[in-house]
């Protein structure tokens, strides 16, 4: 049964039970709740009739969702649509009416939250984005907020789309004491309890709801910030603090977990916000020696009005209210700084009046680490840069990359297809670049730049002297102006999206790595038609060339041009000189020539070829370059030069069939086909050879 028709079954069959169970009751599409809390108690307890959940480190958020729309929303009812596109993206596709509760979180390699990551996510290339659900508050037209948490979870399971983004969130009904423990091996920040027939209140919190924490983190209000005498840091430590009846109290400085990058995103955040007033109830004293820092740097204090919010773990709380060892974990913005209070700890032993019967013990069978933490199913690339910011700096092989100016259009609306801004031509070399760096790495580049889309004016572009960062690597050559003139070299995926970034649209590699400058990879056939031939003329020249081939035994690769022609390539091994390949490939044009004279040619003069198709060669040479394979092309509608399988060759074949809109899901799908081109190469001695016992010597 498909997954559509299999959920809304499920939707049918929990009405039905939603009424026996409440009556009928039904409710208007609520349009602003706040989400239950737990209370914070001091250590976990085994008590029958509660059960057991991980407690997430990320951003609560509740999820509303009805005919078609979906809004996310955090604590303090703030949209978390654009912010977190993927969830929002994962959600739209669940075809559902509902209002849903979890929590936010980026997971690791392990499938566990890192609240730092999530605070610092920007796209799909800082981490997966997960959005687990515990809660199920409104249904197709029913309230559920009166029904016991069990019936509540039970439902949501039974209509849960359970995709890698959207995730249930696994509860058990024993062993806390070892969940807990548990919890801690793994680094977790806590676990949460709930009883099992509690209701759901919202904006309320529940001594039925209950969270015990593996260490101690507090949430605070940044006040201000330090500098230290002769420090190169963007600041040297936050001033942060609590509020108490309205009052700002000062808890401590903060001065280590931040990396550079954050910090200068903070300090963005605090440039509004600079004020000439201490917003704490005493200024603190920002230069206090302690026993360990006799002499502290001398420091100075900026002030902050009292509106950001971070979350803080650190080791105690002193007698006078301040923070021992406190490190920076992420900034929070799902709450209201007001809001922001020193959090009580509640003995567990006064809240939970029980019985003292134990729960059942946890056995190996019920062990819940295999369920909760589901590692990235995966591995497939998606953005590196997010649908929203304008400029954004990413760090790619160890290199700070800004890319700026991401809404400008490259490829205006074209063949049916939307417009394609510089941030798509980005992320789409993102995505593509494990499989197209083979061909690029190593090798000396000729840009071709496009700063204003392909409607712009573009440019070539060789020397790269004194125009791109110290960390890319160059290859001298000389020209007849003299000078020093150097080649830009890819490297690695860094120079790849740097030349995307710089307009290169398409990507023209030479044909030789700097190892064997001379030796080039492969040997070209460019199959250029002229004004007065067509697209069916170079499928059949194509299929003619893979003939001859064929014949001699010779391994052939081709790909569409991306423009008007086709390619195709022949393994080289770097065994041979440009020379050699320039000769080999003249030999071979001659053949093709002969089998298709009508409207083919080998004529280098335009002129000369009176209006025939081009069987280039003449690409053998040492600098010429092609578009690489799965480059984009400056043609209209965002043609990519794709490799294809040789049985795809054939009539009705057209270059508007492969773009940047379907590129990446063929590729994945399909893999590197045209990886045999980086294979050995072939024996020209012997290649030439069959050559002239097949066709003879050429003309």
């Amino acid at each position: 049964m498909p997954a559509a028709k299999k959920t809304q079954k499920n939707i049918s069959e929990a009405r039905k039970e939603i009424f026996k169970t409440t009556n009928g009751i039904r409710s208007e599409f609520p349009s602003d709740l706040k989400p239950m809390l737990a209370t914070l108690i001091d250590e976990p307890f085994d008590e029958p009739g509660w059960i057991y959940e991980v407690k997430w480190d990320g951003y609560r958020a509740l999820a509303y969702l009805n005919k078609g729309e979906v809004d996310i929303r955090s604590r303090n009812n703030k949209s978390f649509n654009e912010k977190f596109y993927a969830v929002y993206e994962a959600l739209k596709r669940w075809k559902i009416n509902a209002v849903v509760d979890g929590e936010i979180i980026v997971t690791n390699e392990k499938g566990i939250s890192n609240f730092g990551n999530l605070q610092s996510w920007r796209s799909e290339a800082d981490g997966e984005l997960v959005f687990y659900l515990f809660d199920l508050l409104w249904l197709d037209g029913y309230d559920l907020t009166k029904l016991p948490l069990t019936k509540r979870k039970e439902i949501l399971l039974s209509i849960a789309p359970h995709t890698n983004t959207i995730r249930i969130s696994e509860s058990f009904d024993a062993g806390a004491t070892e969940f807990f423990e548990l919890a801690k091996k793994m680094g977790l920040e806590g676990i949460i309890a709930k009883k099992e027939g509690s209701i759901y209140i919202p904006d309320n919190r529940s001594k039925e709801w209950l969270k015990i924490k593996t260490g101690k983190r507090q949430e605070v209000v940044i006040g201000g910030y330090t500098n230290n005498e002769g420090s190169k840091k963007a600041f040297s430590a936050l001033l942060v603090g609590v509020f108490e009846n309205d009052k700002l109290l000062y808890t401590g400085k903060i001065g280590t977990g931040f990396t550079q990058i954050v910090q200068q995103e903070m300090l963005k955040q605090f440039k509004p916000l600079v004020t000439g007033k201490c917003p704490f109830t005493f200024v603190p004293d920002i230069n206090k020696p302690s026993r360990f820092r006799p002499n502290p740097p001398q420091a100075t204090a900026t002030w902050l009005k009292p509106k950001l919010i971070c979350e803080v773990s650190y080791a105690e709380i002193t007698s006078d209210g301040v923070m021992r060892h406190p490190s920076f974990e992420g900034m929070r913005t799902d709450k209201k700084a007001n809001e922001v209070i020193m959090e009580k700890v509640t003995n567990a032993a006064v809240v939970v009046k029980g019985n003292g019967q134990k729960s059942k013990e946890l056995k190996d069978k019920d062990q819940p680490a295999g369920k909760l933490f589901q590692p990235s199913k995966s591995v497939e690339r998606k953005s590196l840069l997010n649908p929203k910011d304008e400029s954004q700096t990413r760090n790619i092989n160890g290199h700070d990359i800004t890319f700026n100016n991401l809404s400008k259009i490259y490829y205006p609306p074209a063949n049916g297809n939307k417009k394609v801004t510089k941030r798509d031509v980005v992320n789409y070399y993102y995505q593509v670049a494990p499989f197209m760096l083979p061909y690029m790495k190593d090798r000396p580049q000729t840009l071709i730049r496009y700063p204003n889309g392909i409607e712009g004016e573009s440019f070539y572009q060789k020397d790269v002297t004194g125009k791109v960062p110290e960390w890319i690597k160059q290859f001298p050559y000389h020209s007849e102006a003299g000078g020093k003139r150097n080649f830009l070299i890819c490297t690695d995926e860094a120079s790849l999206l740097l030349i995307a970034s710089m307009g290169g649209l398409e990507m023209h590699p030479w044909s030789s790595r700097i190892s064997k400058p001379g030796n080039p990879d492969w040997c070209i056939i460019d199959i250029d038609p002229a004004d007065k031939t067509t697209f069916a003329q170079v499928i059949k020249a194509a299929q003619v060339t893979h003939d001859v081939l064929n014949a001699i035994d010779v391994p052939s690769y081709c790909k569409t041009s991306g423009a008007t022609g086709i390619h195709i390539y022949i393994p080289l091994g770097a065994k041979y000189t440009y020379e050699d390949s320039k000769e080999f490939g003249r030999v071979l044009a001659k053949i093709i020539h002969a089998k298709i004279p009508a409207f083919t040619s080998i004529e280098r003069l335009t002129i000369n070829r009176q209006g025939k198709m081009y069987i280039d060669f003449l690409q053998n040479r040492p600098q010429a370059t092609l578009a690489a394979p799965y480059s984009l092309r400056p043609k209209p509608g965002a043609t990519v030069s794709m490799p294809l399988d040789w049985e795809e060759v054939k009539p009705g074949l057209k270059m508007k069939q492969f773009t940047i809109f379907n590129a990446v899901d063929r590729i994945k799908e399909q893999g590197d086909i045209f990886k045999g081109v980086l294979g050995k190469g072939i024996n020209l001695k012997q290649v030439l050879k069959k050559i002239d016992s097949v066709f003879g010597t050429p003309a």
